[in-house]
């Protein structure tokens, strides 16, 4: 039989990959497809058309970089949780995008994006609506699709939050049933005050760019009002002292903080929802807060227990990121850096702060989103070139800053409690203490994530 690899390898040279050949297809693939799109044009584009198409593959390539950050979160949150609980927190942050899809696109895109009044968009539910039934413009900027893509990818992150404040405790399906609530109904409702054009907080002037507050401290608050409900893992406070609880895999933890990390960089610079030149700035401010988070975090650390302590260098880099997340568009580099330290040495206090009040929560979820939410919210009054008070702005961006965390705060904190206090007394949130102690990897879904792999027996606390 005639030897057609070696002749190839001839032809080619000794260098050739046979990895190379799987480029052809897809070469001819977008060759003919460029030649049929050409072919298909009566006119030649112009620059508008062609910023438009900027404009959408911009935002779709954004919104696959937040939706990877659910890998991140179940990276992170699995690492600082213990081992019988790795399946249960993997799957619910697998699940729960799925289910904020289907929210989201049923009714939440319609609450978020339709005409709103001010307070609520009804109108082009399960994505039925035109471009103008979602404040978008025919044929010029972002198509329907992707719109909705990038948003319900926000909404995904806003219940991915919650979940790491209830973990090692909470029902499966539960936790399920919270997060369709809130992606859903909660979520969108209050994020159209500011992020729909007839908002009643953006028209006040109300500015959170990416969602500090929207999106953070929101998920924030849900997630305090479920660590409140369901009170403290078993062992975590015991005769008057707060005993730590490691997590069994730091190693996952500090990748998923990196993922994060990355996929900020389409959470921030996305939300300028255009391929323009302030994309490149608002990814450098972000880069810039989250070092500072990180450095601030480590040292305040250092300074307390006299090591430097890896957890609190995950959570620094992330106070530093949700700081910087209102205000990324309009800061100084210098302002970012500031915003990023001040974040990273509040995260650290805060951790303390909740335990002080035995609210446990297991990857310091409330320290990052809620804390950093609002802090960096404020800032955005103080920080902004234009309108703050440390640029001359007054204290008028200040007051309306002040005025949007307050309103989120109660909103959510009612809303959220309404759903926590009615599934707790029909469900039952909080798995039994036999469950809890045996893990929920065994209890909840029947299989272990280190199958074969020796099992940790020092669990803290026991069964009463």
């Amino acid at each position: 039989m005639p030897d057609f690899s070696g002749a190839i390898q001839n032809f080619f040279g000794k260098g050739f990959s046979w990895g190379w050949l799987a480029c052809v297809p897809l070469a001819i693939v977008v060759v003919l497809g460029w030649g049929l799109a050409a072919h298909a044009q009566d006119e030649p584009l112009t620059a508008e058309d062609v910023q438009t198409v900027l404009d959408n593959i911009w935002i779709l390539v954004a919104a696959i970089l937040v939706i990877f950050m659910n890998a991140g979160f179940g990276m992170l949150e699995t690492g600082f949780c213990r081992q019988k609980n790795a399946v249960n927190i993997l799957a619910k942050n697998l699940i729960v995008f799925a289910l904020a899809t289907l929210a989201f696109w049923a009714i939440g895109f319609s609450f978020l994006a339709a005409p709103s009044g001010g307070w609520i968009g009804l109108g082009g539910f399960f994505l039925s609506g035109t471009p103008e039934t979602y404040a978008l413009e025919e044929g010029v900027g972002l198509t329907v699709p992707v719109f909705f893509l990038f948003q319900a990818a926000f909404a995904g992150t806003a219940a991915t939050i919650v979940s790491g404040a209830v973990a090692e405790r909470i029902k499966f399906m539960d936790f399920l049933i919270f997060s369709l609530l809130l992606t859903g109904i909660a979520y969108p409702i209050s994020a159209s005050w500011t992020w729909n054009g007839d908002g009643w907080l953006g028209a006040l002037g109300f500015s959170d760019f990416a969602g500090s507050t929207i999106v953070h401290s929101v998920g924030g608050w849900a997630a305090l009002m479920g660590a409140a409900f369901l009170g403290p893992r078993i062992g975590k406070y015991q005769d008057g002292q707060v005993n730590a609880i490691p997590g069994h895999n730091m190693s996952i933890a500090m990748l998923g903080c990196l993922i994060l990390w990355i996929g900020w960089f389409g959470f921030n610079p996305g939300s300028e929802l255009a391929a323009s030149t302030a994309v490149p700035y608002i990814a450098v401010t972000t880069n810039l807060a989250a070092a500072g988070g990180a450095v601030a975090a480590t040292a305040t650390a250092w300074v307390l227990s006299g090591k430097p302590d890896l957890s609190m260098i995950i959570n620094g880099v992330l106070a530093g990121l949700v700081a910087i997340t209102a205000g990324c568009d309009g800061v100084s580099y210098l302002g970012a850096v500031v915003i990023g330290l001040i974040g990273g040495v509040l995260v650290v206090f805060a951790v303390g702060f909740f335990d002080s009040i035995k609210i446990d929560d297991p990857v310091g979820a409330i320290s990052v989103h809620l804390v950093n939410g609002i802090w960096g919210t404020l800032a955005v009054g103080l920080f902004n070139m234009e309108s703050g008070l440390f640029y001359g702005g007054g204290f008028g961006q200040l007051g309306v800053q002040i005025l949007g965390i307050l309103s989120y705060g109660l909103f959510t904190v009612v809303m959220s409690s309404i759903f926590w206090i009615v599934l707790k007394s029909t469900l039952g949130i909080r798995v039994t203490p036999e469950e809890e102690m045996k893990g929920l990897d065994i209890a909840e879904h029947g299989m272990e994530a280190y199958s074969g792999f020796l099992k940790d027996a020092s669990d803290m606390g026991s069964v009463s």
